[in-house]
């Protein structure tokens, strides 16, 4: 994950969630936040030397890196389900997608101004931009084609990586490089501080994608039935509330953990004297 609000009373006034959204889905979303959040927080002390990890190779870290993005990818798999059903037209989409690509430009240019060995050329919202386009190109394919092209994407890294010694170094070499790493067929891992390829990534929201229909087309299906029930005590309304304003708060947030922390790291030797 890269590295990237102040406190909001939700009382029993606030706006409820827009009638065309799932509101567990944004609670589902809004846990992925919190999760990235201490991630990032966590990583961020390493980042200053506060507190020694490792977290490019410690499986803890790894591990948990590659949960909250396939969360992230499920949720935006099952929303697009969801849009899909009510048939959402296509200038709301392409609105939305243009949304993300713009800030998966300023996630590189942040990065680069951080790390600028190992920028984020193509972090969780490039990825995202790219396999929104893809999926809304496949979304009228039937559930069986779905799922086999999301296995298969889920399964081509490690075949690759199986059947590369005996592939022509030059070829290999060639998907590692930097504009060819994005599809996800690399044999060592870039330089870069975010890393979410086509390749397995796009399985992972196809597979939301694929359950969220699947679901829906059912009558009396429980997915559905549960993520549309209302949020409804203030802990589920407020991650509800972070679910809908993921775009923005993901922006901002690691701002203001960096920039807490680098003041915190400055003052606190003066405040010790």
């Amino acid at each position: 994950m890269p590295t990237q609000f102040h406190p909001v009373t939700f009382a029993d006034s606030e706006p409820r969630a827009p009638r065309d959204r799932w509101d567990r889905l944004d609670v589902l979303r809004g846990l992925a936040m919190v999760w990235m959040t201490a991630f990032h927080f966590c990583f961020d002390l390493n980042y200053l030397q506060l507190w020694r990890q490792d977290f490019y190779r410690d499986p803890f870290w790894t591990w948990q890196r590659s949960a909250i993005v396939s969360l992230f990818l499920l949720c935006a798999g099952l929303a697009q389900a969801a849009a899909h059903s009510k048939q959402t037209n296509a200038s709301r989409f392409y609105r939305r997608w243009l949304l993300v690509a713009g800030c998966s430009l300023l996630v590189s240019a942040g990065s680069y101004l951080v790390f600028p060995s190992s920028y984020i050329y193509f972090g969780v919202l490039h990825g995202m931009a790219v396999m929104l386009l893809l999926l809304r190109l496949m979304q009228r394919c039937s559930d069986r084609v779905l799922l086999s092209v999301a296995m298969l994407c889920l399964l081509a890294p490690g075949l690759y990586r199986f059947a590369a010694s005996g592939l022509p170094a030059s070829l290999v070499e060639l998907l590692n490089t930097k504009p060819l790493s994005p599809l996800g067929l690399v044999t060592r891992k870039p330089a870069t501080e975010d890393f979410v390829p086509l390749l397995p990534w796009l399985g992972t929201m196809l597979l939301g994608f694929q359950v969220g229909r699947q679901q829906i087309a059912k009558a009396d299906a429980w997915l559905p039935a549960y993520l549309a029930r209302p949020a409804q005590n203030p802990l589920s309304r407020g991650l509800a509330w972070l679910g809908r304003h993921s775009l923005p708060y993901y922006m901002l947030h690691q701002l203001v953990l960096m920039g807490g922390l680098m003041l915190l790291v400055l003052l606190l030797p003066t405040a010790l004297d």
